[in-house]
């Protein structure tokens, strides 16, 4: 029998991908065989089916922000992420929000 390890998973929603316009963030706790890709353990979790819009080809995964790829062998206690496109450029965005504060 394989041994069995424990990772887990996130990938947060962006706004209005569901019909409840729901942004809050998809977490799962899996049990997977020693030896599981990053690959293989998104396609254990069911998310794909759970949110279509993830892309695997074109979306970046990695283990606790740290950019992996799909073939990348998960230890015990990792936490796979997949990362969607900014909506904004964070840079950007705090400009603005300085700005607006100190108008006000």
């Amino acid at each position: 029998m394989a041994e069995r390890i424990k990772v887990s998973l996130s990938y947060a929603r962006p706004p209005g991908a569901d019909s409840q316009d729901n942004p809050l963030p998809i977490l799962r706790a899996l049990d997977v065989d020693a030896g599981t890709t990053i690959g293989q353990a998104i396609e254990q979790s069911g998310i794909l089916q759970e949110a279509p819009e993830i892309n695997l080809v074109t979306m970046p995964v990695g283990i606790y922000g740290k950019k992996k790829t799909l073939d990348t062998v998960l230890q015990p206690r990792d936490r796979i992420e997949i990362y969607r496109p900014l909506i904004a450029d964070p840079k950007d965005a705090r400009r603005r929000r300085a700005k607006r504060d100190s108008a006000a």
